[in-house]
């Protein structure tokens, strides 16, 4: 009888924690292997100004854990104060949404070993980046060169470098636009739209628009898009 007593205790503790969770609450969790101190923020953008949304204090373990719950994916910041003086390279950005999510990293390359699972908005997120480092590495070699000092003075060279410039930049647009039109069912596409290409022919804007999936048109980024194309 004590026995039961106790499972019929435990098991109600159990279902009131679960159902503090709805559909709508993202779990994220993992390790910043080698923190033994530092504080890590939780922060996202709701409007235009960037909010912390929880924080924690590790002190001795690189563990963590944040809840929160969202409306719909967008992206979250995970900043890390290792109490150095110094943001560099102290912040992750990530696709959230609804659902576990596990981020595991190292706290002397916090951002650049990070590696994040659970959010198929973010596999989007990393696939697109991945390409667009590629137009943003020829876009320095592009510039180093028109700061060449051989380069400076010489008119036909920097008429060339111009119109390498113009070109990749083009190459970049094309992409990200394409990117967006062939992801319409993922919350990237209105994302991209509205924070990498924002500047674009309307007429492209539209169309990504125009294929979104409903609930991708509901979303954060959809509705923002919406608007901005109505404004």
């Amino acid at each position: 009888m004590k026995n039961l007593f106790l499972y019929l205790l435990v098991f109600t503790f159990m279902v009131a924690c679960s159902e503090k969770e709805t559909k709508n609450t993202m779990t994220i969790s993992g390790q910043v292997k080698g923190l033994k101190k530092g504080k890590l923020y939780l922060q996202h953008i709701p409007d235009s100004v960037l909010k912390v949304i929880d924080s924690l204090e590790i002190d001795g373990d690189g563990h963590f854990e944040f809840k929160t719950e969202i409306e719909s994916p967008e992206i979250f910041y995970l900043y890390l104060d290792k109490k150095d003086f110094n943001e560099v390279n102290d912040r992750i950005t990530f696709f959230g949404e609804p659902g576990v999510i596990t981020l595991n990293t190292v706290w002397n390359a916090f951002d650049t070993k990070a590696k994040i699972d659970g959010s198929e908005s973010n596999k989007k997120l990393e696939e697109y980046r991945k390409v667009m480092s590629r137009f943003n590495k020829t876009n320095l070699e592009i510039l180093q060169a028109a700061y060449d000092p051989e380069n400076v003075n010489d008119s036909l060279k920097m008429d060339s470098i111009q119109r390498a410039s113009d070109k990749n930049m083009k190459r970049g647009y094309v992409f990200a636009l394409n990117f967006a039109l062939n992801n319409s069912n993922s919350h990237i596409a209105p994302y991209i739209a509205v924070k990498e290409v924002k500047d674009a022919n309307r007429v492209y804007l539209d169309s990504i628009m125009n294929t979104l999936s409903p609930e991708v048109a509901n979303g954060k980024y959809g509705k923002e898009l919406q608007t901005f194309l109505e404004n």
